[in-house]
């Protein structure tokens, strides 16, 4: 999915920890830990860079919100903490799905004896969770009236019903029905689960571990109404105890969690796991008692906040990756004071792109394929990664993220180069020239040629701007930015109502299948924002889709990967850099590659914690 990378640029004296101290700082990073440190409880301390919108799984997509409600409501499966490759394992069911051998119909037997949390619309009861739960859970995503974000990536599983109920609701404009039993998802029994997919899905099981797709109790739903986004009721280690919109979250252990234990399956060669699993193997989970989510929007007060021992966790803000990992190493200083750093390449991807179906610039006739690979062969990417990212990337050579299958490391494409003489060569050959004398060129059929770019108006988006800009100027292309707020673009963007934009993608699954979904035809207005449309590639696409992993898979992968470079509607910039700060009471990090849930897996050592942190 498309999101927001907020950061700002900016040049700033480092500051010593002293000179830290002296600074304001959100006054709810400190008070509430406080009275929790005095009652004896572990607290661990992060702080959000965006605000959050709320905790229904249904109606929310944005990663702050999943990231809070990750850890109060459960998917199926999750991910293994420690697993690099990363591995799916159990988590509410007995074992792992058992899928039919065409890959249509999967079957899911629960644990008995899980329970929400208790909570005041269960009316003194213990609450068990059963397979309906996950059945009414995902009839909301299809309730026209829950207006859920998540319905594309849902109706993509074709589960035959769903949709019916959705349009019948739509068309005769009466409540959703959620009582009509559908072949879709059923509940067999009361502890059996069972999906019918209107076609093969090997790898279902990974859309099974998202928090989006978690149980949901429907006494909890209809008891709170519209304010159910403030009431989240889970099955999860910890429950909503504070929320504070836009400032403060606190969650604290859930009294009814089951008897679950900290485990987890390292490589035999991942010295840091293996430590970490001797370490922490058998304890009882959450391993802290609450959880304390600030939002500081501001990078300069989240960066102080952590120097000042006021968060556990840090991620580190682009402005300050020179100050915390120069090099991609763990800064001396903060060595000293026993801070643990990681630097790692994460599944967030940068890129450009063309709207395929505009005239001047869209279709896949030469002329038009030769201009946009003409226009990425002139932005120096590297120059970017290095002046504007401060060196946390590497040049992306296709749409597919590290840690995803189809991402191969030896994979070159012409999708990395930087060339500015073959660049003017294309289009001197296809007809893009200056007839008129005045420095700027024209297109093929002599008109004027201008480039819209649509962008935001942040300091970061005025830096890669920039850059793109004198990209355009040395090829002789006039061109204008626009810019506007980003929910703004990606709506106009929708509605194929630009020229050029930039956005940002972070995966959220193994499957790099899920990056190719935009160049996917049938989904042009959504994940596909280029709009691009190629036969050759949907039909790539479809049978990645129902093939099971193995080699045949992975030819295609290379194949759509060829293509994508060939007609260019993307110019896929970097994959990311993350570097994460942690405090030496903070046992047991890792940090996330596809998943949210990790707060019940930490353990704070109170021991090496300054009373005045």
């Amino acid at each position: 999915m498309a999101v927001r990378r907020r950061a700002a640029l900016a040049t700033l004296a480092t500051l010593t920890s002293g000179a830290a101290a002296a600074l304001a700082l959100p006054a709810a990073l400190a008070l509430p830990t406080a009275r929790a440190a005095a009652a004896g409880a572990k607290v661990l301390r992060i702080a959000l860079p965006t605000a959050e919108t709320g905790f229904d799984p249904a109606r929310v997509n944005d990663i702050y919100s999943i990231a809070v409600l990750a850890h109060i409501f459960e998917p199926l499966y999750r991910y293994d903490h420690l697993a690099r490759p990363s591995k799916i394992r159990p988590r509410l069911t007995l074992g792992m799905p058992e899928p039919s051998a065409d890959f249509r119909v999967w079957t899911v037997r629960l644990r008995p004896g899980i329970f929400f949390a208790d909570d005041p619309a269960f009316q003194g009861r213990r609450r068990e969770l059963v397979a309906e739960d996950f059945v009414y859970a995902l009839k909301r995503h299809a309730d026209p009236a829950t207006k859920s974000p998540n319905w594309s990536s849902l109706a993509d599983w074709r589960l035959p019903g769903l949709s019916d109920l959705r349009e019948q609701a739509l068309k005769e404009r009466t409540p959703f029905d959620y009582d009509r039993p559908i072949e879709g998802v059923r509940a067999v029994d009361r502890h059996t689960l069972q999906f019918t997919l209107g076609r093969p899905l090997p790898r279902f099981v990974e859309s099974m571990t998202h928090p989006a797709y978690a149980a949901v109790a429907r006494e909890v739903v209809q008891a709170y109404g519209d304010d159910i986004m403030a009431h989240p009721v889970g099955t999860g280690p910890f429950r909503l105890v504070t929320w504070r919109r836009t400032s403060l979250m606190a969650l604290e252990r859930n009294p009814g969690f089951r008897d679950e234990t900290w485990d987890a399956e390292p490589a035999a060669d991942d010295a840091e796991g293996q430590a970490l699993l001797q370490r922490l193997r058998g304890r009882k989970l959450p391993l802290v008692d609450r959880v304390e989510v600030t939002v500081v929007e501001e990078a300069q007060p989240r960066w102080l906040s952590f120097l000042n021992g006021k968060l556990d966790l840090l991620a580190v803000p682009q402005e300050f990756a020179g100050q915390a990992m120069p090099g991609g190493k763990l800064a001396p200083n903060l060595a000293r004071r026993g801070i643990q750093g990681w630097r790692v390449l994460v599944p967030f991807t940068q890129m450009l792109f063309f709207n395929m179906d505009n005239p001047v610039v869209g279709g896949n006739t030469p002329p038009r394929v030769a201009f946009r690979r003409a226009v990425w062969l002139a932005l120096d990417v590297q120059r970017e990664i290095d002046l504007v990212f401060r060196g946390q990337a590497v040049r992306a050579e296709s749409v597919i993220s590290p840690h995803s299958s189809g991402y191969r490391a030896g994979f070159k494409s012409e999708n990395s180069d930087h060339d500015l003489a073959r660049a003017k060569a294309l289009l001197d050959l296809y007809g893009w020239v200056d007839r008129d004398g005045d420095g700027w060129r024209e297109t093929p059929e002599g008109q004027p040629l201008l480039v819209e770019c649509a962008t935001e108006p942040e300091q970061l988006s005025r830096a890669r701007d920039e850059l793109l800009r004198r990209a355009l100027d040395a090829l002789q292309v006039r061109s204008v930015f626009k810019p506007a707020k980003w929910p703004e673009n990606l709506k106009a963007a929708r509605a194929g109502n630009f020229m050029l934009w930039r956005v940002g993608s972070a995966a959220n699954q193994p499957d790099g299948q899920q990056a190719l979904q935009r160049l996917y035809g049938p989904e042009v207005g959504s994940g596909n924002l280029a709009r691009f449309r190629l036969k050759a590639f949907d039909e790539v696409f479809d049978r990645l889709t129902v093939l099971p992993d193995g080699p045949e898979r992975d030819a295609l992968f290379e194949q759509a990967k060829r293509l994508a470079v060939a007609y260019a509607p993307y110019k896929v910039t970097m994959h990311q850099y993350a570097d994460s700060l942690a405090q030496p009471w903070l046992i047991g990090y890792r940090r996330p590659v596809f998943w949210y849930d990790w707060w019940h897996l930490v353990d704070i050592d109170d021991t090496r914690r300054p009373a005045a942190a």
